[in-house]
């Protein structure tokens, strides 16, 4: 079976990754000769300087999901290239390195630092977390999302994915325009903005007040969003919102994803990510299919 897929130059050996922020830096997982079966690696988001995250309590669980508020606690991008990524490299995974800015300068020099460092398979420009305070995020705006991919597609030498908030009322129209700048893929979805309160406290259960809700309860909307999306881009996606088991992932690349990535199961069985391509290979040789991209996009109307 051909389970090979293409985003822009660079080739991943199956569909299968992990979504940013679910592994971390953590060397302990990245030196695990299990990590080597997956397509990509994509680490948790990078900023230009170092970041602290939010205050507590930053995660809570809910039905069929949980609200977190990280904040994108990271080293900043120096200290990462400096410290991190040689271990990821050592992995012989394709990596994505995640990055997020508050200005499109700031993702630009980010860039220029990652094509000076090598060796990567891709660039997410994360233009949709919902907890760093902004009135307006990036991948709420066509024209925003427009004018950073298209600055930064004009630096970067790897291929570039977009990263899309699902808290739009059109998710489509922010993809078609993360196209029109340059983008070499979609990234879908991040989290949905989200609120738990404590009733004896009368207070919100995070300490951020309002946090990103994942997990299985999203994922028959981001399904949805990934179908709809598919019939309106020509470029790449990589699905993912509550993937708990192959038959999740399938579902995605059936509406039209092209990679899959598990996100909040990881901290529920670190396996998950395995047993996806496990399944989809099991799947794939049931149905007498030889390449995957007779699975993508293959959803009957």
């Amino acid at each position: 079976m051909k389970i090979e897929v293409q985003i822009g130059s660079s080739v991943f050996p199956n569909p299968v990754t992990v979504a940013s922020g679910t592994f971390g830096h953590s060397e302990e997982l990245y030196q695990s000769p299990e990590v080597k079966c997956l397509g990509a690696l994509v680490p948790k988001t990078v900023t230009l300087h170092a970041q602290q995250g939010n205050p507590p309590r930053r995660i809570c669980e809910t039905p069929a999901g949980m609200i977190n508020a990280i904040g994108i606690e990271n080293p900043g991008i120096d200290a990462f290239i400096a410290q991190k990524l040689p271990a990821l490299k050592k992995t012989g995974v394709p990596l994505v390195i995640s990055i997020s800015a508050h200005s499109p300068e700031d993702f630009v020099f980010m860039a220029e630092k990652l094509n000076a460092a090598g060796g990567l398979a891709g660039v997410e420009l994360n233009l949709s977390c919902p907890n760093l305070q902004k009135k307006v995020l990036v991948a709420q705006s066509e024209e925003a999302t427009l004018e950073v991919v298209r600055r930064v597609k004009a630096v970067v030498k790897y291929p570039l994915v977009a990263k899309l908030s699902p808290n739009v009322t059109d998710i489509a129209r922010i993809a078609q325009a993360a196209e029109e700048g340059g983008a070499d893929a979609v990234s879908m979805v991040n989290t949905f903005a989200a609120m738990a309160i404590d009733i004896r406290k009368r207070r919100s259960r995070i300490g951020n007040f309002t946090g990103g809700l994942s997990g299985p309860a999203i994922r028959p909307i981001a399904v949805r969003m990934v179908c709809e999306t598919f019939s309106r881009i020509r470029i790449p996606i990589i699905g993912m919102g509550g993937i708990t088991c192959a038959d999740d992932a399938l579902e995605f690349l059936i509406a039209g994803a092209t990679m899959v990535a598990v996100g909040t199961y990881n901290f529920v069985e670190p396996q998950t990510s395995l047993q996806v391509l496990a399944g989809i290979k099991a799947y794939m040789k049931e149905n007498r299919m030889t390449d995957i991209r007779e699975l993508i996009g293959s959803v009957q109307k």
